[in-house]
């Protein structure tokens, strides 16, 4: 960039584990521009994680699923109000590439950085942008998030800049832990159904490991299956009903984390958590793997370009993978 940069816009509306995923370019901002004063923008629903976080200075909230269930051109109006009322920004960084996303940028301001034509899924969106950034669509998605973000502002974020990183989001709640076992949490929702690991299986897990297993539930359908979960093993309870960012902070108290391919499960890579994310019609461009964050995927193959969402191989994961995994990451010091 050939002037000081001031100001940051990043547009990552949704959804939840794609603003997790993406939320790791805030500490490498701050890192070269100690200054600049960086806004985020987000729809509300996923805005309750942000609002704590320390290198964020603003979160705008907008609300662009209502205006599409009501179509209604009064929310319209007073979304986009909102938008152009923000301040002048030095550059403005669209990380979801999106249409929806990029025609947010492009109000907030001409100067608009975001992926090129070849490198989203909705190639229109890049007509949006003043600047692009090249990177295959394949490639995993935190190396994305942290490349646009890197390029746009004339830095390098680099494997071990991640692999070293500092957790993401602050710990704003204390939770008193119900035993002196390992503490496991265990992530049983998803957005779509094929992404679910089944109950029978993730109660086997549970007896198997023996140690106190939270868990973690969403919704009604989700605490339901939860409190089936919990009456088949001894060892597990119910996690209490969290919000965003009690939730970010019920999961740093844990010694491992196991989930299907969520939000709530990419939490624990976020704050340096070992975990296992559980893989059957995604595959591991969802996931940063470390040795201690891993991925288990089914036999399936996976077309990145066109997602299978009736791909229900996750179910054929053996549960005896993943306690056998769980065990190496408690136990063998890693």
């Amino acid at each position: 960039m050939n002037k000081p940069i001031k100001k940051i816009a990043i547009v990552r509306l949704s959804a939840l584990g794609d603003i997790v995923n993406s939320a790791v370019v805030l500490q490498f901002i701050k890192q070269h521009f100690p200054n600049a004063v960086i806004d985020w923008i987000v729809e509300e629903a996923f805005s309750d994680i942000l609002l704590s976080h320390p290198d964020i200075d603003n979160v705008y909230a907008i609300n662009l699923k209502k205006l599409k269930k009501e179509k209604s051109l009064g929310l319209l109006y007073k979304n986009i109000s909102k938008l152009k009322a923000l301040d002048h920004y030095d550059i403005i960084i669209d990380i979801q590439g999106l249409i929806k996303s990029a025609i947010v940028a492009r109000i907030l301001g001409k100067n608009t950085h975001g992926f090129d034509k070849n490198s989203i899924r909705e190639p229109l969106a890049a007509l949006l942008y003043k600047t692009t950034s090249k990177i295959p669509y394949q490639e995993n998605v935190v190396k994305r998030n942290a490349f646009v973000v890197a390029d746009a502002l004339g830095f390098e974020i680099s494997d071990a800049m991640i692999l070293t990183k500092e957790a993401i989001f602050p710990i704003t709640k204390n939770f008193e832990l119900l035993s002196d076992k390992k503490n496991i949490a265990l992530v049983i929702g998803a957005s779509w159904e094929s992404k679910i690991y089944p109950k029978e299986l993730v109660a086997k897990i549970c007896n198997e490991l023996q140690e106190q297993c939270y868990i973690i539930w969403g919704n009604e359908k989700e605490k339901n299956e939860a409190q089936w979960i919990v009456e088949q093993c001894k060892f597990a309870t119910l996690a209490p009903s969290l919000k965003l960012h009690e939730l970010v902070s019920f999961i740093s108290n844990m010694d491992l984390l196991i989930g299907n391919d969520t939000g709530p499960t990419h939490m624990a890579w976020a704050q340096n958590i070992p975990s296992i994310t559980l893989l059957g019609p995604t595959n591991k461009r969802m996931i940063y793997e470390t040795p201690k964050n891993i991925g288990i995927k089914s036999h399936s193959e996976v077309n990145i370009l066109k997602i299978n969402k009736n791909d229900f191989s996750i179910r054929d994961i053996p549960y005896e993978d993943v306690v056998k995994k769980a065990k190496e990451l408690l136990y063998d010091g890693i």
